[in-house]
């Protein structure tokens, strides 16, 4: 599991994991939200209607799932299972709810907190997406500075000042882990 704030750079850290490692999957979460431009359905997101997201809870189909700011997201169970039954190591990007409540299901689950470099810069991040208000980059930093304070439930903690450097120390986990480490 990887977690951190939203603008922390899980993403592109998971990116260059997945160049640098063979095997190395992602696991595609379902979300309410609307698509970001550029995003597609099924490839960064499975985009649910609410109530699609709903009758999925309802029948069991999710691993986890949580309400994040307005929005929902979870991580659909067939996903996960159907990858790691092939042998695959399977990246679940994921909020700290999901990471609290994954760990309970999957307690042998590798908990990995990507941290920014400081508030200030995680402000900065996410203000240069353009891609949400000021009202709702306020609800982000808010929700930050919890899921912050709790990294150090997590196994490992990367701060990502440098995304390549980031990467590296992460794939150096799955390595060790695949070691038996």
């Amino acid at each position: 599991m990887i977690s951190g704030p939203s603008g922390a750079g899980k993403g592109t850290v998971i990116a260059l994991v997945r160049q640098r490692l063979d095997g190395v999957v992602t696991s595609v979460s379902a979300t309410t939200r609307a698509p970001r431009p550029g995003e597609a359905d099924g490839r960064e997101y499975h985009f649910l209607t609410r109530d699609a997201f709903e009758a999925a809870v309802a029948a069991g189909e999710f691993l986890e799932w949580v309400r994040y700011s307005s929005d929902l997201y979870g991580t659909l169970r067939a996903e996960v299972d159907g990858k790691l039954a092939r042998g695959e190591d399977v990246i679940l990007e994921i909020e700290l709810v999901g990471a609290r409540a994954v760990r309970e299901v999957l307690p042998e689950a590798v908990a990995v907190f990507i941290a920014p470099p400081s508030m200030a810069e995680l402000a900065q991040r996410l203000r240069g997406r353009g891609t949400e208000t000021d009202a709702a980059i306020a609800r982000r930093l808010s929700i930050a500075d919890t899921e912050v304070a709790a990294a150090g439930e997590f196994d490992h903690v990367i701060v990502n000042d440098d995304a390549e450097r980031a990467a590296t120390e992460v794939a150096a986990i799955i390595e060790d882990r695949r070691k038996g480490s």
